[in-house]
């Protein structure tokens, strides 16, 4: 791949980490997609950027469980509703005017929300007490809810 086509790329996953970020606290903007797509940038164009982004500490850990397909946790999908949810019906109630915008954005929490429901749930199913390191080892099971 020539120089040219890989700094576009990074440019580009830059950009879609930037809008996943602001995501986080704007309602309708999504996250999860913006940083899906700059993981794909990322993984085509430069292997420290896509490295970094894998082992961010805030979507890390989330973005490799969902491209592996192995699914969210209850606690992320929990959280995740519930923000949506607030941030969402605040906007409905107190911030758009119009009857039709306030449908579409209900027909979006909607949409998302059968979405994060049909995820597969990661969660821990046993927790055994390692007696000589004093830590707790998981097993993790994925079922879905």
């Amino acid at each position: 791949m020539n120089t040219f086509f890989r700094a576009i790329l990074v440019a580009c996953g830059t950009l879609f980490v930037a809008l996943g970020f602001i995501g986080i606290f704007v309602p309708g903007l999504p996250t999860t997609p913006f940083l899906l797509l700059a993981a794909w940038c990322y993984a085509r164009s430069s292997e420290r950027f896509h490295r970094w982004l894998l082992s961010n500490r805030w979507f890390g850990e989330y973005i490799k469980n969902y491209q592996e397909g192995r699914g969210m946790r209850l606690r992320d999908k929990t959280l995740a509703l519930l923000l949506m949810w607030t941030t969402m019906g605040w906007t409905i109630l107190y911030i758009v005017p119009v009857w039709w915008g306030k449908l579409l954005l209900l027909a979006v929490a909607l949409g998302v929300t059968i979405h994060l429901l049909r995820i597969r749930t990661l969660r821990p199913l046993t927790q055994d007490r390692d007696v000589a390191g004093g830590r707790f080892s998981k097993a993790l099971d994925f079922d879905r809810e």
